[in-house]
């Protein structure tokens, strides 16, 4: 089991990495949109939805994909960090930092259908926009904000496995730890150290890189927490099984999906401030 999970996280991470250095604009797009896509149908899972609710959610949300997608790559060709789509980051970032905390604290999720649908369109469509702009302005800082996440889940879980005893949310997801809390948090905090000092301190975003990784961290945390919480409610495991060792897409993604919004509403604030 370890081995095939080891296995299929280091061919994800090399057709990731060619995928977003080597991969033209149009198959990045293509790409995004199918694991948006996958990751929907494991959504109407997660929620239950009937057979008929799932088809047609699935098409709806690969028009609004495919649309997003293809005003993005006309918009970012001119200006990578155009603000255009604020707005729609600041709802994702809304949802996550004021409704996921409540659903956390009462463990309750959506048991509207539709209410749970247009969740799904806060939580999915915005992280597939996010990584298409945060390519399009720089490829490393795309790869830089996923290390928040990758390097968050490595030390929670390494902590928590060593020295855990305090649980987080022992309704939603016994395994974790306030301990693997620290250990994440700490970690990233080095984390934003190096990355403060291998960049020109005389930009305006090194002001504020510090407290922002911590917060990116924190937000993974609860990502993490909000698809626990959704599978147990819906009696499952993982989300899917299309990635052997890993389960699906949403499991391999839920920490990231409320990082990438935020971390871009920072990005093209810091670009908008440089201009």
């Amino acid at each position: 089991m370890l081995s095939t999970r080891l296995l299929t996280a280091f061919v994800l991470l090399s057709a990731f990495l060619a995928a977003l250095f080597y991969l033209p604009d149009i198959f990045w797009a293509a790409l995004l949109l199918g694991l948006t896509i996958a990751a929907t149908r494991e959504w109407c899972r997660l929620g239950q939805l009937s057979v008929n609710q799932t088809v047609l959610y699935m098409i709806f949300t690969t028009v609004l994909g495919g649309e997003l997608l293809f005003e993005a790559s006309v918009v970012f060709s001119r200006n990578p960090a155009d603000s255009s789509m604020v707005w729609f980051y600041g709802i994702s970032a809304v949802f996550w930092l004021l409704a996921v905390p409540f659903q956390l604290a009462t463990v309750r999720s959506i048991h509207n259908p539709w209410a749970f649908m247009s969740a799904g369109w806060l939580v999915l469509l915005p992280a597939c926009l996010s990584l298409y702009q945060l390519r399009a302005i720089d490829p490393l800082l795309l790869l830089g904000i996923m290390g928040v996440v990758w390097i968050s889940d490595s030390a929670a879980y390494f902590t928590g496995r060593s020295c855990g005893k305090h649980k987080l949310a022992p309704r939603i997801s016994p395994g974790k730890t306030w301990e693997g809390v620290a250990g994440a948090v700490v970690s990233v905090l080095i984390y934003a150290l190096i990355w403060f000092y291998s960049v020109n301190k005389g930009q305006a975003l090194i002001g504020w890189l510090i407290p922002l990784l911590l917060v990116l961290a924190v937000l993974g945390i609860a990502g993490d927490l909000y698809e626990s919480l959704l599978k147990r409610q819906a009696g499952v495991k993982d989300s899917g099984n299309i990635l052997p060792g890993h389960g699906g897409v949403l499991d391999r993604i839920d920490a990231l999906l409320p990082v990438l919004p935020v971390a871009t509403l920072a990005a093209i604030l810091f670009y908008s401030t440089e201009s």
